[in-house]
């Protein structure tokens, strides 16, 4: 499996180079103001790409944070509620209620 995955990441490898080497004409690009430059094709390509990509990264993280936090907050919620049966060997937690499959149609 392993050499397989390496083949493909080689494959992919190739496959860009060769479409890197196949477009590196010059693009204009057009700013405000009246300012321009000239770029590599597969350069402007390549910042496009990981504009986005830093993008969707930063997107993410504000969600991955809150998760974070959340799980967080339900380990010491476990923890303290351990805690608190360990404290009090005589009380016993009341049976879980059965619960049933939903019907399906």
């Amino acid at each position: 499996m392993r050499i397989l995955m390496w083949f493909f990441r080689l494959l992919l490898f190739f496959l860009l180079f060769g479409f890197a080497v196949k477009n590196d004409h010059l693009v204009g690009l057009q700013f405000f103001f009246g300012s321009a430059w000239q770029l590599p094709l597969v350069f402007v390509i390549l910042v496009s790409f990981t504009a986005g990509a830093l993008l969707g990264v930063t997107a993410t993280f504000g969600s991955l944070l809150r998760q974070r936090r959340e799980i967080g907050r339900l380990r010491r919620q476990l923890a303290r509620a351990e805690r608190d049966r360990q404290a009090a060997p005589g009380v016993t937690a009341p049976p879980a209620p059965e619960m049933q499959a939903p019907e399906t149609f």
